[in-house]
């Protein structure tokens, strides 16, 4: 029987069954997170930080890569990508779950894909207009010759 199991399973299904975990975090925490696939589909959105549950199947022998979209008030957007590689647990099958593991169940589970990286910590970037308003910034304006008579109501130091 246990040559059955090993002879109809593949090493890295057996090893990583189910979607892969990854932590998804920011600095600061509170960021709007939008994942979408390989093909440009929204599959989650969530508020860091939290943990995704991502298949590594997009076909038979194909990975699915992501990308997340960090939205937060006052802060630039940014994205991260994630992206596959070959999980070292599927080249277990040439010891143990052979070629229909390596062939078959391992592809057609998606199990020989491993995501990178696997915890995602994005620091944001505060906007100049929030950079402005936290007072950590100079703000500077140039003004036309033409507006000389109002240079005069100008506040300097305030």
């Amino acid at each position: 029987m246990l040559s059955a199991c090993c002879a109809l399973s593949g090493c890295a299904t057996i090893v990583h069954s189910g979607p892969r975990a990854v932590a998804v975090d920011s600095t600061p925490p509170g960021a709007k997170v939008s994942i979408y696939d390989r093909s440009n589909t929204l599959v989650q959105m969530n508020t860091t930080p939290f943990v995704a549950q991502l298949p590594t199947k997009y076909g038979y022998f194909k990975a699915q890569t992501y990308r997340l979209a960090f939205e937060m008030p006052g802060y630039l957007n940014s994205e991260v990508d994630l992206d596959s590689a070959v999980s070292g647990w599927y080249f277990g099958n040439l010891v143990f779950g052979g070629l229909i593991g390596m062939l078959i169940v391992d592809p057609l589970t998606g199990a020989m894909f491993n995501l990178t990286p696997d915890r995602v910590s994005q620091r944001l970037m505060a906007s100049h207009a929030q950079v402005i308003d936290d007072r950590n910034a100079v703000r500077v304006s140039l003004a036309p010759r033409s507006a000389e008579p109002w240079r005069a109501q100008l506040a300097v130091g305030k």
